[in-house]
């Protein structure tokens, strides 16, 4: 279900506000439109995505994404760009790159430099 304006302005704000106390600074990565044109925007950290820009992203609501994950100032580049899925993937791999963290890919526990076992 596609999210309602409020419902993004609202979490546009928020990411903001998160972002700016934290001192976190966006990621400039390349975006591809659908007729190649490439060009810079600034976007959130993938470590700093919402639950709900995923959900977006996962039910195909690429502008409510967009939304989330964009610099506000970077949204109707995004609109004027028109990428496709490919390029939204693009997008998506560059902003993890940039990032420094893979997404969904945790180090998980690390082992004990002892052996637990009794001799």
């Amino acid at each position: 279900m596609p999210t309602t304006k409020t419902a993004l302005d609202a979490a546009k704000e928020a990411v903001a506000q998160e972002l700016e106390a934290d001192g976190d600074e966006y990621v400039t990565v390349p975006l591809a439109g659908y007729d190649g044109v490439t060009k810079d925007v600034r976007a959130v950290p993938n470590t700093r995505w919402r639950s709900s820009a995923l959900r977006a992203l996962n039910h195909g609501d690429f502008d409510g994404f967009f939304a989330f994950v964009l610099h506000e100032d970077d949204y109707e580049l995004y609109e004027e760009l028109d990428p496709t899925a490919e390029g939204i993937g693009n997008f998506a791999e560059a902003v993890v790159r940039e990032s420094g963290e893979a997404m969904g890919k945790s180090s998980g526990p690390s082992r004990s430099s002892r052996s637990t076992r009794r001799r």
